[in-house]
């Protein structure tokens, strides 16, 4: 009885550290989120991200990307200097800080090695960088998560990746919008409604692609039904991507 009840208490301790560790400045690789691709128990830390634009589970930080993703590098100190030296864009904007979180949707480019890739998830829910051409960098998908209005009866858009947009166009919370980078002027949109296609970023069909088929509007607080092809989610999983087809590349997810 007393042996059940120590054990108890030490699974309590380990559950603890591993939350500490999780609020921390560091964070080892057995605490990293699951979305991210690397290695457990190779090596004791990973990265951690700095505070920014995404969330923890949905973010890289750049020197994981060009080490353990992308194998550019053998080791922290040479992610730093390659990242240090302004060898590397996110969304065509110079980042020198290895921590920085490139999350959904970003675009990372190499120009002096003519190379670019796209944040996206796989059908697993994990983070991969898919291939892209430089023509492809030069704009991402950004989703509307909330609107107001601010001085002189502008309309502020208030997209995913922490951009804040001044526009007078008939937007709605849920649409997603096809930017240019890094000037941020609005190409095309695409909205939360039947027949868009969508991909779900997050909850058990984390990845998954598909045609909105209907979205029910519940009467209580929660949030709405949004009914695709086989499955429904709710609908801050959803996340437009086209209308009668995919806008970005996803081949290799």
């Amino acid at each position: 009885m007393f042996a059940a009840f120590y054990h108890h208490i030490e699974i309590f301790k380990n559950s603890a550290l591993l939350q500490k560790d999780k609020m921390g400045k560091h964070l080892k690789r057995l605490t990293a989120p699951r979305t991210w691709k690397i290695e457990r128990k190779v090596k004791k830390w990973a990265v951690k991200p700095s505070p920014g634009p995404h969330p923890i589970e949905r973010s890289l930080p750049l020197s994981i990307i060009l080490r353990d993703y992308l194998g550019y590098c053998d080791s922290l100190k040479e992610a730093k200097h390659i990242i240090g030296s302004g060898e590397v864009f996110v969304d065509r904007i110079h980042r020198k800080n290895h921590k920085f979180p490139c999350g959904f949707m970003d675009s990372i480019s190499f120009p002096k090695m003519e190379e670019n890739f796209r944040i996206l998830l796989d059908r697993k829910g994990v983070l991969r960088l898919i291939p892209i051409s430089k023509e492809e960098a030069e704009w991402k998908l950004c989703r509307i998560e909330n609107k107001r209005t601010v001085k002189k009866g502008k309309n502020q858009l208030n997209l995913h990746d922490g951009r804040n947009i001044l526009n007078d166009g008939e937007y709605s919370t849920g649409d997603v919008l096809k930017i240019s980078l890094p000037d941020q002027s609005i190409i095309d949109s695409f909205s939360l409604k039947e027949g868009i296609i969508a991909m779900i970023i997050d909850g058990k069909h984390a990845g998954e692609i598909a045609k909105i088929e209907g979205i029910e509007k519940t009467r209580n607080p929660g949030s709405n039904i949004v009914h695709l092809e086989n499955f429904v989610t709710i609908k801050e999983y959803v996340f437009p991507i086209g209308k009668e087809k995919p806008e970005i590349k996803i081949a290799g997810i």
